[in-house]
């Protein structure tokens, strides 16, 4: 691209990329953008910018998007790397990507405690001691501490990243099996979200009894077909328009939106009447169950479907949603300790609306300017050179071929 935009965010300085950055196709940063604003905004609970997000018209939300996304990067970072000669290298740089994962999680997780204790403290607010699930560490913190470290136990809202680090573990196995048959790794990984949904598997907690909220054993499936659809389409395979697929694509859409907007759940229950596994049936999202997976496949494939709409997610590389989306896990981190300190101000002012809707704008703005402060970091350390690709910032070479 010729065009540059201009940029004014608040106070943040002009970004300037290289020629050679504004050529990348930025659809998936600001994809991933948009999926980090809307997990922030539901963060902060009990606002009006909550009842905008996708999760009040659909059976998804910005998990869902953010995870498929991810898989989607993965492939095109990492699965067309995973030659012989470079597959032990690529397979230890997973790993690597989990730990950086696992630090990250610490670091939102440990601030979130501070956060709520220095809350309840400064504000004579108790009550805080009982939020977002951190009662169960206070009331034992040697066993807490120790829980929180081997993953045990997640505070509320800070339960993304063990699952997405988990997601890194087992990349090296699915590399493995796409290299072998692209068919076989979906089969593998549908039957291991089947049964994981049918019986419950999933890593358990220690403090309290249950599961990780958002259970790695379920969610890779979605991964795996993001993965998977990325990794056709740049061995040269196509994505085809099907009039069939985009009708039902979109009446399935139309009726998730009917089906929460007039809060239809109880047809829920009759469907499991049939003896169908609540995996098929229900919308639980530790198990990431049928209806929310087809919800965000089906919004997937309408968006590369129109191309009026591929070609408003592509913006210059200096657009801020694609500076935004192109620093994502340190925005995802900046966004998470955000959340929380929102809602220690909403708990003390009894959720106002007005301080609530302030704040989010604000947290808003202050992670593009965090994001603007990175890209300058970035550009000044590579000496102008163009964005290098990573699992942060990948081009999606995707393509749809219509059927005639």
């Amino acid at each position: 691209m010729n065009s540059r935009a201009n940029i004014d965010l608040a106070s943040a300085t002009r970004v300037s990329l290289p020629k050679a950055a504004t050529q990348r196709d930025t659809r998936l940063d600001v994809l991933r953008a948009l999926a980090l604003i809307t997990i922030f905004i539901n963060h902060v609970p009990g606002q009006f910018l909550e009842g905008l997000t996708t999760k009040n018209f659909g059976f998804s939300d910005g998990a869902e998007a953010f995870v498929l996304i991810s898989g989607i990067s993965v492939g095109l970072a990492y699965g067309t790397r995973f030659k012989p000669g470079n597959k032990l290298s690529i397979a230890w740089k997973a790993i690597r990507r989990a730990l950086t994962l696992y630090a990250a999680h610490m670091i939102t997780t440990f601030i979130t405690l501070v956060l709520f204790i220095s809350g309840a403290w400064i504000f004579r607010q108790p009550g805080l001691l009982c939020e977002v699930n951190i009662l169960a560490v206070l009331m034992d913190p040697a066993r807490g501490i120790s829980a929180l470290l081997l993953l045990g136990h997640q505070i509320g809202y800070n339960n993304i990243l063990p699952m997405y680090g988990a997601l890194f573990l087992m990349l090296p196995l699915i590399l493995v099996l796409e290299a072998r048959s692209p068919l076989l790794l979906l089969s593998v990984s549908g039957s291991v979200w089947l049964v994981a949904g049918i019986y419950h598997i999933a890593p358990h907690t220690m403090l309290l009894d249950g599961f990780w909220f958002l259970n790695p054993l379920s969610w890779q499936f979605l991964f795996v077909i993001g993965f998977v659809a990325v990794m056709h389409v740049t061995r040269g395979g196509r994505i085809s328009y099907n009039p069939i697929l985009f009708a039902l694509s979109l009446a399935y859409v139309v009726l998730s939106l009917i089906w929460v907007t007039d809060k239809l759940w109880m047809l829920g229950d009759h469907l499991a009447a049939f003896g169908l596994p609540t995996v098929v049936t229900g919308f639980d999202k530790t198990f990431l169950s049928l209806p929310r997976l087809l919800h965000v496949l089906a919004l997937a494939y309408l968006i590369i479907s129109m191309p009026t709409v591929s070609r408003l997610l592509r913006r210059p590389a200096d657009h801020p949603l694609a500076i935004l989306g192109r620093h994502s896990l340190n925005i995802f981190v900046a966004g998470t300790i955000l959340a929380m300190a929102g809602q220690v101000i909403l708990y003390v002012t009894n959720k106002d609306p007005a301080v609530g809707g302030a704040y989010v704008l604000v947290g808003i703005v202050a992670q593009f300017a965090y994001a603007y402060y990175l890209e300058h970091k970035r550009l000044n350390t590579a000496g102008q050179r163009p964005v290098a690709t990573s699992v942060g910032a990948i081009p999606l070479p995707m393509r749809i071929e219509k059927r005639r």
